[in-house]
């Protein structure tokens, strides 16, 4: 039956295909906007640590004096990062920052170029689950004794060296040597929860070079800093001492237990430093923070975005009323055949049912349309506001979502012009015949 009612509504759409044009775009304008929306709201407030989220933990440290800032910072300083590192609780852990630095490679082809680096320890590719073409991760103990190693990533590796694999070849970062030890495969999570200071939806950085260079090659960072206090910071040394914060830092634990022993260490440490002299806000304290906890805390999702979302479902309910009225404007003109129908036997479930059929084709029909609104809408805004592409990606799920929200609402809006065919009386219709 239900292919029957499929072939009586696209006859019903070509008798009147104006009508059925204005419809399909009524639905499929309201479709875009919703999706070009909700795809934008999805990408950003996706947990992209899934399982590993209440596992990986932002450490935060209320480092700031009395009368200054008013909440936890982001970041820490270097020479607090320096210190958590002692740290024997954490089943990994890492301190990170953003840099900046000049590539070369032996080739006399290949153009000079500069580039974003992370600046992080050994840990780093575990916690986040990194994944590797070639190679791996330097050792562990080049996180204390400082060695010149790199990672590279897929793209860089295709860039300089063809793609093949260049574990043990030599790439030059500001002229001096480093030793290429690991190719990381194409690994861009978005949002980049591990740094939000330099932006969520950024490109994860195509090169990683170990923390313990830092002091020694007195890499300058490339991201958010931020100083409480006035500090004389002239030399690389003074930064390392300073106030200033640059750092962030992640641990890794693996149950309530270990958490709450880090927690109390954490506590610790806090009150040794105020022995120090630092630490003398009365808020001094260690902040945890898991992966959900830390996207919430940075609002990495905006309010205006969920704002939009809600302004875009209005826009598809006054889409659906001017469906509404075209749909039963359309059927009432057909209320002759209906009647006729009724008459020979067709009962009112039946001729409900075939209208339905046909609201439910025009509202596929505008959910595909609504889906190329959006892709395009998407492109439009990647091209001209320079957003970041993670934002701009139509996502695989709404693809088959779109469909399924536009064949809901316009079955939604048929409701009541399909119902008022069917309680027409065929009588009427048929005496004027």
């Amino acid at each position: 039956m239900f292919f029957y009612y499929l072939d009586l509504a696209w006859r019903s759409i070509k008798k009147t295909p104006f009508l059925s044009v204005l419809m399909v775009l009524a639905i499929s304008i309201g479709i875009g906007i919703t999706i070009t929306t909700l795809n934008v709201y999805q990408l950003m407030s996706e947990n992209p640590a899934a399982e590993r989220s209440d596992k990986l933990l932002a450490v935060q440290l209320w480092s700031q004096g009395k009368d200054t800032w008013t909440e936890f910072n982001a970041q820490l300083t270097y020479q607090d990062a320096f210190n958590l590192r002692k740290s024997p609780i954490p089943t990994r852990q890492t301190a990170m920052f953003v840099t900046g630095l000049a590539i070369q490679t032996e080739n006399p082809d290949v153009v000079p170029l500069l580039e974003p680096v992370r600046v992080t320890d050994s840990d780093f590719f575990e916690m986040f689950s990194v994944p590797f073409i070639y190679g791996k991760a330097w050792d562990k103990s080049v996180d204390t004794e400082a060695l010149y190693q790199v990672v590279i990533n897929e793209a860089l590796n295709q860039q300089l060296f063809g793609g093949e694999n260049s574990v043990g070849k030599t790439l030059y970062l500001d002229t001096k040597p480093y030793q290429i030890v690991g190719v990381m495969q194409t690994w861009n999570p978005s949002p980049k929860y591990y740094d939000l200071t330099t932006g969520a939806f950024e490109e994860t950085s195509k090169l990683f070079v170990p923390f313990s260079l830092a002091p020694i090659e007195e890499y300058q960072s490339w991201g958010s800093n931020h100083a409480w206090k006035r500090q004389t910071v002239d030399t690389y040394s003074q930064r390392l001492s300073s106030e200033m914060h640059w750092v962030q830092y992640w641990a890794e634990i693996q149950n309530d237990t270990q958490r709450g022993e880090y927690a109390q260490w954490l506590q610790n440490y806090v009150e040794q430093q105020q022995l120090l002299g630092r630490f003398q806000s009365p808020e001094a304290a260690a902040q945890l923070s898991n992966v959900a906890q830390w996207l919430a805390l940075n609002e990495a999702v905006p309010e205006d975005n969920k704002i939009l979302v809600g302004l875009s479902a209005l826009f598809l309910l006054v889409c659906l009323v001017n469906m509404l009225g075209l749909l039963l404007a359309k059927f009432l003109k057909r209320a002759p055949e209906i009647g006729v129908r009724r008459a020979i036997g067709a009962s009112r479930l039946q001729i409900f049912a075939q209208h339905m059929v046909e609201v439910g084709l025009i509202g596929f029909g505008g959910g595909v349309l609504g889906l190329l609104w959006a892709w395009g809408s998407l492109n439009m805004l990647s091209a001209h506001f320079k957003l970041e592409a993670a934002l701009t990606q139509l996502d695989l799920s709404m693809w088959l979502l779109a469909p399924c929200i536009a064949i809901c609402t316009a079955l939604l809006a048929g409701i009541y012009p399909a119902w008022r065919i069917c309680i027409t009386n065929p009588s009427v219709h048929l005496k004027s015949q």
